[in-house]
């Protein structure tokens, strides 16, 4: 797990710059951790939870923020999703 708080910092930036519009719909996100392989895993709050779109808001949204944020992350997975 990466605990660099440089890497977590731009990270959390990033969702900081995303987490206006989703609070606007009644939702949040929270970052969960970023594994060694730098898969960022965060956890989508109210309304996000149950959104039809959600994985698009995480796909075109999030995911882009943070790798815009940290250019190392391979991807931005919901961990309700993860199996």
């Amino acid at each position: 797990m990466i605990t660099s708080k440089r890497i977590l910092n731009k990270i959390e930036a990033a969702l900081d710059e995303i987490r206006p519009y989703l609070k606007k719909d009644g939702g949040d996100i929270d970052l969960i951790e970023v594994s060694d392989d730098y898969v960022v895993k965060v956890k989508l709050l109210g309304a996000c939870e149950t959104c039809h779109v959600s994985m698009m808001t995480l796909k075109n949204g999030v995911e882009i923020a943070v790798k815009n944020a940290v250019p190392k992350v391979k991807k931005v997975v919901e961990v309700s999703s993860i199996k």
